[in-house]
């Protein structure tokens, strides 16, 4: 479990660093360009952060299912190995879907204004701008956020269902009531990922509105990978015991 968190921070951090401080630094200078080249460099840590974060949160999602399901066979299912091949998978498929993306982007003629009406170089804002008839890659990034992000969903709220379903049978009301708000919570971050995530891509091109395509990245860019450390982190007494620990020491060295 702490394998796969740290590669969640890991993620969420990259995911933040893509977009926001190159958002923060147009608005506080007033400058608003961005060369060819770091529009798709952005535009590829961008989406292999997304791709990648969807498959791990899936394998979150599962890890908790096997821990809480079935406990006997966790060290067999979970092993070290198992969370390393899921984390390289998440990564490998995360990108390669990135960069399949970004190269056909940054290859469409744009024989309109080069005006990206978004805070960063995202892949719907891009296609808006290209003269040609682009539904081809529409429809790959249809199947795309479809394999990225809707499977992982179901394949999450499964999970969570079947742990709430055997928790609904414990016997220990203390335990109900601590696993009831876990899986609410996560569940709650998942859907603020997902949801807004899910309704910008998957909408065809005469639904989408810039300014609400804005609103909603937020929520995926800043909001959600903002909370994920609270969420599955902070709530843990074992994460929340070594930060009171590593603090205490930092104290005594200022001492």
């Amino acid at each position: 479990m702490y394998f796969l968190l740290s590669q969640l921070s890991l993620m969420d951090l990259m995911c933040i660093s893509t977009t926001v401080p190159k958002m923060a630094f147009n608005f506080l200078s007033g400058q608003k360009a961005i060369s060819f080249l770091g529009c798709g460099v952005q535009s590829f840590f961008f989406l292999t952060m997304a791709g990648s974060e969807g498959l791990l949160l899936a394998s979150m999602a599962y890890d908790r299912y096997v821990a809480i399901c079935h406990p006997l066979h966790y060290p067999i299912r979970m092993s070290k190995w198992m969370c390393v091949k899921m984390i390289l998978g998440s990564w490998i498929l995360g990108s390669i879907n990135a960069l399949a993306h970004t190269v056909y982007i940054l290859h469409i003629p744009y024989c309109r204004s080069r005006a990206i009406n978004h805070f960063f170089c995202d892949v719907p804002a891009m296609l808006a701008l290209s003269c040609t008839d682009s539904w081809v890659h529409e429809y790959l990034v249809f199947v795309s956020t479809s394999l990225f992000l809707l499977l992982p969903f179901i394949g999450i709220t499964t999970s969570y269902g079947r742990v709430l379903f055997t928790v609904y049978h414990m016997h220990s009301k203390e335990g109900r009531k601590k696993a009831f708000t876990t899986c609410s919570t996560h569940l709650t971050v998942v859907t603020f990922y997902c949801a807004p995530f899910a309704y910008t891509y998957l909408r065809p091109r005469h639904l989408r509105s810039p300014a609400e395509d804005k609103i909603l990245a937020v929520f995926y860019t800043i909001l959600t990978p903002m909370l994920n450390p609270i969420i599955y982190s902070l709530r843990n007494k074992e994460v929340l015991g070594a930060m009171t620990r590593v603090f205490g020491i930092f104290s005594l060295m200022r001492k």
